[in-house]
Formats: C-alpha cells, sequence, structure tokens
C-alpha cells in the first residue's frame, strides 16, 4: 500500500476542541467524563462536548444541528491544510468521506419530544436535512467548496477507520487526488438507552483494562484529517487492516480473531513487522469481554512488550467518530513523544496479558497500531507512523 499522507487533523470531545486542548488532558491523565446532561433513569457517566460551537452561515441555517455546528468546528481548526490543497487540487478531485453511527439522531429525538408535548414539530425541523447521513455530507461540501466524491459510512464503531481506507483506494485507483476523512457523533438518547439496556454501560468512568471494569460510557465528538497524493505529510497512514469475523451481533470473538486479522492485514499492507509497533490505541471500550478479547489478540500478534492505552478513558466510546479521533491521538504520541497515562480507578486485571503503562511514558514512538472493533465482528485497524 502506498501511504496516505496526513497533512492536517482537527479534534473535538469531551476533552475541548482542538490540538492543544487534548494534548493537555493527555499529558496530565485528565478526563473529561461526567455526568449525562441528558436526563436519564439510571446513572452513567458521558464524555459531551462543553466548548461553544460555530453557528453555520446565515443561508445554511436549514441544515443547522448540532453535528453540522461539530463539522464546522472541525473544518474551522483544519483551515490552512484546506486551503493548500484547495490550491493545489482541482475541487472534483477532493473527496468527502466521512463515517457517524447515529449523524442526526439527537436533532430528530429533540424535535419528536417537541411533537409530544405541543402535538408539533418545531417549524424549522427538516429530516432531510437535519437528520439524514446526506445532510451533514452537504455541510462539508458548500463550507469547503470540495465536490468530489462523497459519502458517508455506518459501521458503528469502525465508521469512521473506514473512511480512511476508501480514501487510499480511492487515490491508489487515480479517482481522487485528496480526501477530507474521519467521522463525528453526538450524544443521543437512543444510543444511551440502547447500550443500558444491552447492560454494557457501566455507572461511573469507564475502567478500560481494570480487574473492577464494568461497561462503557459514551462520548460525543469528532476528528477530521486531510489526506493527499503529495505534500507536506505530517504523519502517514502506512497500512489499513479490515475484517469481518461475523462471530456475533454484540461479542467479540474471545481469541480476537478478526482484531488479529485485522492487525495482520495493516502490519502487511504497510511492509512492517511485529517488531516495528512502538504502541498500540486500544480500541478499550471498558467491557470485561472486549478488554480481555483485544488483549489475547494484541499478545498474539505484537506480543506483551508494546504499551497499549485505551483513550476512551478520557473521552469516552464516541461510537462513529472514535477511529479517527483515535488516529488523532496517536498521530499526537508520534508528533509529541509522550503517550498519555492509562487511567481508571482500581487494578489492572491480572488476566490483561499485555502492557498497560499507568504513569505517562516519553520517548520515540515512530510506528502506532490504531484499533476499532465494532459490532458484528467488524475490525479495523490503522498503521500509523512518522512521515
Amino acid at each position: 500500500m502506498r501511504p496516505l499522507l496526513v497533512t492536517g487533523y482537527s479534534m473535538l470531545s469531551a476533552l475541548g476542541r482542538g490540538r492543544q486542548h487534548h494534548l493537555d488532558a493527555l499529558a496530565s491523565g485528565t478526563t473529561g467524563l461526567g455526568p449525562s446532561p441528558i436526563p436519564l433513569e439510571f446513572a452513567t457517566a458521558t464524555g459531551d462536548v462543553k466548548v461553544a460551537l460555530p453557528e453555520l452561515p446565515t443561508e445554511m441555517q436549514p441544515w443547522s444541528t448540532r453535528l453540522a455546528r461539530m463539522a464546522t468546528a472541525l473544518l474551522q481548526d483544519i483551515d490552512e491544510p484546506l486551503r493548500r490543497a484547495r490550491e493545489k487540487w482541482r475541487p472534483e478531485r477532493i473527496a468527502i468521506l466521512l463515517g457517524t453511527s447515529t449523524a442526526g439522531a439527537e436533532t430528530t429525538e429533540v424535535a419528536y419530544g417537541q411533537f409530544v408535548k405541543g402535538g408539533k414539530f418545531p417549524r424549522d425541523y427538516d429530516f432531510q436535512r437535519q437528520h439524514t447521513f446526506g445532510a451533514v455530507l452537504t455541510v462539508v461540501r458548500k463550507l469547503t467548496g470540495c465536490n468530489g466524491p462523497s459519502w458517508m459510512a455506518s459501521t458503528a464503531c469502525t465508521s469512521s477507520g473506514k473512511s480512511f481506507a476508501t480514501a487510499q483506494r480511492l487515490i491508489a485507483s487515480g479517482v481522487i487526488d485528496a480526501a477530507i476523512v474521519g467521522g463525528l457523533d453526538t450524544l443521543c438518547t437512543m444510543t444511551l438507552q440502547g447500550f443500558n439496556s444491552l447492560q454494557a454501560l457501566d455507572r461511573v468512568a469507564c475502567r478500560p483494562f481494570r480487574a473492577d471494569r464494568n461497561g462503557i460510557n459514551i462520548g460525543e465528538g469528532g476528528s477530521f484529517a486531510l489526506v493527499e497524493r503529495e505534500g507536506d505529510a505530517r504523519v502517514l497512514i502506512e497500512g489499513v487492516g479490515e475484517t469481518s469475523d461475523a462471530y456475533h451481533i454484540s461479542a467479540p470473538h474471545p481469541q480476537g480473531l478478526g482484531a488479529q486479522a485485522a492487525m495482520h492485514d495493516a502490519l502487511a499492507a504497510a511492509g512492517r513487522k511485529p517488531e516495528d509497533i512502538d504502541h498500540v490505541n486500544a480500541h478499550g471500550t471498558g467491557t470485561h469481554l472486549n478488554d480481555t478479547a483485544e488483549a489475547n489478540a494484541i499478545k498474539a500478534v505484537l506480543g506483551t512488550d508494546v504499551p497499549c492505552v485505551s483513550t476512551k478513558a478520557y473521552t469516552g466510546h464516541t461510537l462513529g467518530a472514535a477511529a479517527a479521533l483515535e488516529m488523532a491521538f496517536s498521530a499526537c504520541a508520534i508528533e509529541e513523544g509522550f503517550l498519555p497515562p492509562a487511567i481508571g480507578d482500581g487494578d489492572i486485571d491480572p488476566k490483561i496479558e499485555v502492557k498497560i503503562p499507568t504513569e505517562k511514558t516519553t520517548g520515540k514512538f515512530e510506528r502506532v497500531l490504531s484499533n476499532s472493533f465494532a459490532f458484528g465482528g467488524n475490525n479495523v485497524s490503522l498503521l500509523i507512523g512518522a512521515p
């Protein structure tokens, strides 16, 4: 695989907006998890975005939703590399390839709540422009002027990881020269109620790989990256591994066979060996089944000496945005030379046989595997490397 050049990236999560806010929190081991801003009949922590979000231009107000404003913030934060790309490539050669899990569900929930109370939907509610997957694509196209191929993937927790694989294939085939890739998701009642019904939510801040871990926390936010055929790369996507083991609709294979295959495929695509990997940004949701299966898979592929950290203890599980956001965290590790501590209450599970550093780790990290595993045994591993 010819590496994808990442020439810019942006981040938005419970840790704040922008790279520096995220670096500060990661370096100090400060979580963004807290009480849910959505009223619930059960206790759980969430990772909600607390910063003010920019408004859309007046002519785009019919598309204005929380998701669309998140997209606007993420685009603003890669404005300079986008400007350079638009000078270099034709608009029809810049794709928009994104991932989400719930799209505009939050907006529809609010609108339906008003319908239940008053018998009418809000006057400005528009299902096509505010709920659908295509709605946020329209926003990104209009704000950037990029009109190459555009589509949204929705494969649960691997959604935004798929965008990097798609961009690589389209660039390799000569269809495009650059792409805005990534993903975003908002908190919504449907997601919180759904994971609660699966008995998968932790009542307090999640504790990936801890012995007393008890489930996930849902987060919101996103990350956009600009990938190009040529340019000044901040980091490279050296390899992508995609598999679907279809072991179970919601549980991973106990030995993580699909996860192993995804990591092997990412290594093979990059022409790298297991000993070339300096760090794993683990999927690490905090459930007993996921963390154990992933640790088994990492051990089988990489051994037990590679430091593994789950940043979901900082942001919560951002669902369709998780793979892109964690690619950005991996890029930070490469660019800044440190790994955040694996935070969470309690001792590391003795059954977890991989290395989980609980203190900030400094050093040279040239290649990082970032894992994302979804319902249905759908797996993506990204191998991110220094340029």
